[in-house]
């Protein structure tokens, strides 16, 4: 499904030209210009519908900063073009601490832009095609299932994937946006289906209609979401990676903001009433049992008119490039995850490119989590958006303020370009300003909406990635190389654990008499008497030219025994290797292994924990196992299928196996008080 692997020397195909870059890193600014001006009217709305004299003021307001965020990252693209971004920038100039607050922002906020971007998508169509209503959730988890299988099939790939989509969407809307405003100037105003409901307003008191200000404003800036995501991708550009960088990202903001100014201008002149509440549009009587449809819906419903062939594209593309806009988050996501495995906070697991040269597991982790937060909160976009951006604006923040020490430090290198410098730091300073008052109003008017589940989530992955730095560092300190620690070994000992006679047991053998070692022997652990009768008897039978040494274990522990009698090995032959061959049936199907290799599993595990001890494990491949190898249970060319007899190895003759030793094992007072009777106990039994 995801394609054949790719060698390491075809990653530079997997770069991006700006044509794909646009796609694949700005889907999610540009669809964002189909919720921000719905979100924005929506909030104002409930003060009723005067207040939508305020939306263009609002909406200039998110045009400004936009502008201001872009040009912002314009510089950080120049100065850090590893592709750790707000990340990296905050590390180096704000410190350990500041960059993993960064970075746990940065990546809530990738899986709110899958979760966010997948909700709208769905609302979309739902507006379209309302009988879909009942499968809200099914359809986001499926979308988003589909977006990791593109997204693993490659960078390259998806981006060819999303370019028609995301080029048709932006087509589309402009289209739209130019016919409203063409018809508007000719007096043809474009009138939305919503346009004659009114609106139950909120009595609100002269502080309330500032913070619904505040927060329609907080709403709005929903699109200014995915501008860090270039930032973040900078390793993915085809080279000259900082110009090809800056270029998308200035297009980027370019298209974003005449798109968001276009479509809040025509939804205003058509006069859409979005409410939060669909009961409080007052002359709607189907509020409670039909879906009120998006913004983006009643504009191309008034402008090209309702269930028009051109009202469909809009809507079909609207929806697709809002489905791919979580593309940003899952070229952002993995992309962050290596980074941070990288310097030793994420999992290294994170920092391994896949078969399709992407950091899949990446892919992978941030598909799941999408997943889960769209089961819990139904894929309801009202909520989910109340929980978006929070992230967003602190990674903006504190990577700003990183810039700005950056420039600092660079004025005071000698030779260095002031003017530039300068021009570079003011624009940083202005960027950390109005992100920084930005947060402090998005945290405001969204904390009781539901934004605080981000400041819980956060500071767990804070702790989580410090955490695992932590466990990582200390690993690196005790397995370095000191002048103290010395290796050495006075004895080489094989052991091969038998159960009972069969072809894997002799393979093992094999394995352990063609290696040469000084000492070589067979154990096997009685824990049934009349099992370990039949294999003395296979073992006479068979005439094994080796030692095989019974151990009697009364409480029937298969690897206590085995471990006793290294101990005491290595106490009568000082610290000699011990090699322990153990047969292992490899299996073709996922329910085989249910049915083989628990205790086999359980005994090595305990194994490893002794000093001196090294498992080998003899694969013994079952017919079932031609599913993984293509292995097929027939006679190799020649020989068998020639009727030539198989030519043994000749091997080192073995001394006579002598007489089968037994041993019966007593465990240690502890264990003995444990798992036998008392002797009080005994007595009173007889």
């Amino acid at each position: 499904m995801i394609g054949d692997p790719l060698p390491n020397e075809h990653l530079e195909g997997q770069l991006l030209p700006k044509h794909l870059a646009l796609p694949i890193f700005a889907s999610d600014p540009l669809s964002s210009v189909a919720y921000a001006p719905q979100e924005l009217m929506m909030i104002l709305l409930v003060g009723g519908l005067s207040f939508l004299a305020f939306a263009p003021w609002v909406a200039a307001a998110v045009v400004v900063l936009l502008i201001t965020v872009v040009m912002s990252y314009r510089q950080l693209v120049k100065a850090y073009p590893s592709g750790g971004g707000d990340y990296e920038v905050a590390h180096k100039n704000l410190g350990e601490k500041a960059g993993l607050v960064v970075a746990s922002a940065l990546l809530v906020d990738y899986v709110m832009t899958v979760v966010v971007s997948v909700a709208s998508g769905v609302d979309n169509i739902i507006s379209a095609l309302p009988g879909l209503a009942p499968f809200r959730v099914e359809l986001a988890v499926v979308f988003v299932i589909l977006l990791a299988a593109v997204n693993l099939r490659g960078v390259s790939e998806s981006s060819k994937t999303f370019a028609i989509p995301t080029y048709l969407f932006i087509a589309s809307v402009a289209v739209m946006i130019v016919t409203g405003l063409v018809r508007a100037m000719f007096g043809d105003v474009p009138v939305a289906e919503s346009a004659g409901y009114g609106v139950q307003g909120e009595q609100l008191l002269h502080g309330a209609v500032i913070l619904l200000l505040l927060r329609s404003f907080a709403s709005g800036c929903s699109a200014l979401t995915g501008v860090e995501a270039i930032a973040n991708g900078v390793p993915a550009f085809r080279k000259p990676k900082v110009k090809n960088a800056q270029r998308t990202l200035l297009l980027m903001g370019g298209t974003a903001i005449l798109l968001f100014a276009g479509l809040t201008t025509v939804a205003l002149l058509s006069q859409v009433h979005y409410a939060e509440e669909p009961c409080h549009l007052i002359g709607w009587t189907q509020c409670a049992s039909e879906p009120q449809r998006s913004l983006m819906a009643q504009v191309a419903a008034a402008v090209f008119g309702n269930n028009t062939f051109l009202f469909f594209v809009v809507q079909a593309t609207t929806a697709l490039v809002l489905l791919l806009a979580a593309n940003t988050a899952f070229n952002g996501f993995p992309l962050l995850g290596s980074v941070l495995a990288k310097d030793g906070y994420a999992p290294k697991s994170l920092s391994t490119r896949g078969d399709r040269l992407i950091y899949s597991n990446g892919v992978l982790l941030l598909a799941l989590f999408a997943v889960l937060i769209l089961m819990v909160f139904q894929a309801n976009l009202t909520v989910l958006i109340q929980l978006y951006i929070i992230g967003v604006f602190v990674s903006f923040t504190l990577g700003q303020t990183g810039m700005v020490r950056h420039w600092l430090r660079e004025l005071k290198r000698p030779g260095a370009a002031r003017g530039s410098i300068i021009k570079s730091l003011s624009i940083n300073g202005l960027g950390a300003v109005m992100t920084f008052v930005v947060l402090v109003v998005v945290t405001i008017t969204k904390f009781t909406h539901g934004a605080w589940i981000v400041f819980v989530m956060m500071p767990i992955l804070f702790i989580l990635m410090l955490g695992v730095n932590r466990y990582y560092r200390d690993v690196a300190k005790e397995v370095e190389v000191d002048p103290t620690t010395t290796f050495g070994a006075t004895g080489d000992h094989a052991i091969v654990l038998v159960g009972r006679m069969q072809k894997p047991v002799l393979k093992a053998l094999d394995y352990a008499i063609a290696a040469r070692h000084e000492s070589i022997e067979a154990i096997h652990v009685s824990i049934d008497d009349d099992s370990t009768k039949q294999l003395k008897k296979d073992w006479m039978r068979m005439n094994i030219q080796m030692p095989l040494h019974v151990i009697q274990s009364p409480y029937r522990d298969l690897t206590y025994p085995v471990i006793l009698h290294i101990k005491e090995r290595r106490a009568e032959h000082g610290s000699e290797v011990t090699t322990i061959y153990m047969p292992q049936y490899i299996v073709g199907h996922w329910w085989e292994n249910l049915l083989h290799n628990h205790k086999a599993r359980r005994i090595r595990q305990k194994l490893m924990l002794v000093h001196g001890v090294t498992i080998a494990l003899v694969p013994w491949l079952l017919d079932s196992s031609d599913m993984l190898y293509g292995r097929r249970s027939r006679p190799l060319p020649g020989q068998d299928r020639r009727g030539e007899p198989v030519r043994p190895v000749p091997r080192k003759p073995m001394p006579p196996a002598g007489a089968i030793t037994t041993t019966t094992i007593t465990p240690p007072a502890a264990l003995r008080g444990v798992s036998r009777p008392s002797a009080a106990r005994r007595r009173k039994r007889k």
